[in-house]
């Protein structure tokens, strides 16, 4: 691994850790969980004839979802 790849790992690491306090707070619990109810993590993004407002609303609920998984990151 070379210099570039070790800074780059570096501040990945700071930014989960950095997800964690923010999202790991009573406060961001809350907050996490309404943008979980308001951008479909909990339902379907299709809209019936309707492509571009299906993309729109998966790219909330593709934005939640990553919140999600780096907040439950585990280091290896």
């Amino acid at each position: 691994m070379d210099v570039q790849e070790k800074e780059k790992e570096k501040v990945l690491k700071q930014l989960i850790a950095d997800y964690k306090i923010v999202f790991g707070s009573e406060q961001g619990e809350r907050v996490l969980e309404d943008l979980k109810k308001r951008c479909h993590f909990y339902a379907s993004t299709h809209v019936k004839d309707n492509s571009h407002e299906s993309a729109f609303y998966e790219g909330q609920r593709a934005a939640v979802l990553w919140i999600d998984n780096v907040t439950k990151h585990k280091e290896k």
